[in-house]
């Protein structure tokens, strides 16, 4: 007996079912990760995936991020991280801070039987993947809370919305507002000061001028439009972070003065702790701003990270930190720009 037709058909029965998989991923997901409600939207491209996450209280309190990873069809394992902060929208009620801290999905692709799908497995953040922080438990759904780009795709995925380009293009304009356009002006003629050409009808004059040799009218420039600028958290998560100083805390408290480095010229920033907001809108001078850290509150280690609302007059944005720990004093300078913000790493000592 050949077993060559038989081989055939066990190859193509693998193929077609890694086909369907890998189809099955793209769509509508839903459920919690890290205890946090989510609305995911997958779409496979090629190798990667591509799509949008909502992390949301309500319909009209959420954050938006563009997603990013990749699909192994062979073992069926998911792995995906919010990319970019496209959109927030706040309701009545406000976003802690920690909502803004982006995420690394890591789960596996499940269909138990019939039409259930499910995503299983853990989040850690996206910067600290090693530091997990709670269950991704999804299923998906067929329709959707949030409306966007990719619902079309998802719709008319086997349609032909899985064309490559089409989700390249897509991609590209979900960060792109659109240009309005200049209305168009009419100037209305006198009909006593019509020219000599008149088109008529027999038994009716209409009142149309014929024009020759006009002047081809020249359109208005397209007005320039600047991006919305980034708030705090936005600029934190954007921005690289440069270690400035290690040092080691005890006691029962830790006492921080911020001051204007150089030539007060109107620097202003925000503070943030473990990866969350702490104070903004800091205005440096002469004087200091100081707070205070008890320190049983901390954890071993603690990245308070300095992030410069403007640049001042002259930039970049810099400050001195005068450091008060159990008695000893340590002085930093801090710079930070519209690329990088200023990081201190606090540890406390073993006891």
């Amino acid at each position: 007996m050949r077993l060559y037709p038989i081989l055939l058909l066990f190859s193509l029965n693998i193929f077609s079912k890694q086909a369907a998989t890998a189809q099955a991923i793209t769509g509508f997901w839903k459920g919690k990760i890290d205890s946090r409600n989510v609305e995911l939207k997958i779409i496979k491209n090629g190798d990667s995936l591509t799509g949008t996450s909502y992390y949301y209280e309500s319909p009209n309190n959420y954050r938006r991020y563009s997603i990013k990873g990749y699909f192994d069809d062979r073992d069926n394992s998911v792995v995906w991280w919010d990319d970019q902060l496209i959109e927030t929208k706040t309701g009545k009620r406000l976003f802690a801070a920690k909502s803004a801290i982006p995420y690394l999905s890591t789960a596996d692709f499940n269909c138990p039987g019939g039409t259930k799908m499910y995503l299983n497995g853990n989040a850690a953040l996206r910067d600290k993947s090693g530091e997990e922080k709670g269950p991704v438990d999804l299923q998906k759904i067929d329709g959707h809370t949030f409306s966007d780009e990719w619902d079309f795709v998802i719709d008319n995925y086997t349609l032909g919305a899985n064309d490559p380009e089409l989700i390249d293009s897509i991609n590209k304009i979900v960060f792109t507002k659109p240009v309005p356009l200049e209305p168009v002006v009419v100037q209305k003629t006198q009909p006593t000061q019509l020219p000599k050409d008149v088109v008529t009808l027999p038994g009716k004059q209409l009142d149309i001028p014929v024009i020759k040799n006009e002047p081809a009218v020249v359109p208005k420039p397209a007005p320039v439009i600047t991006a919305a600028p980034l708030n705090n958290e936005q600029k934190f998560i954007a921005r690289g972070r440069k270690l400035t100083q290690e040092i080691l805390i005890s006691g029962d408290s830790i006492e921080l003065a911020f001051y204007d480095n150089a030539q007060v010229d109107g620097d202003s920033i925000a503070i943030f702790l473990n990866n969350q907001l702490l104070y903004e809108h800091i205005r440096l001078s002469d004087k200091a701003y100081t707070i205070r850290l008890a320190v049983t509150n901390l954890q071993q280690t603690n990245e308070l990270v300095m992030v410069a609302e403007n640049l001042g007059s002259i930039p970049p944005n810099t400050s001195l930190m005068i450091a008060m720990v159990d008695g000893k004093r340590y002085e930093t300078r801090l710079e930070s720009t519209e690329q990088s913000s200023a990081l201190i790493r606090f540890i406390r000592k073993e006891q």
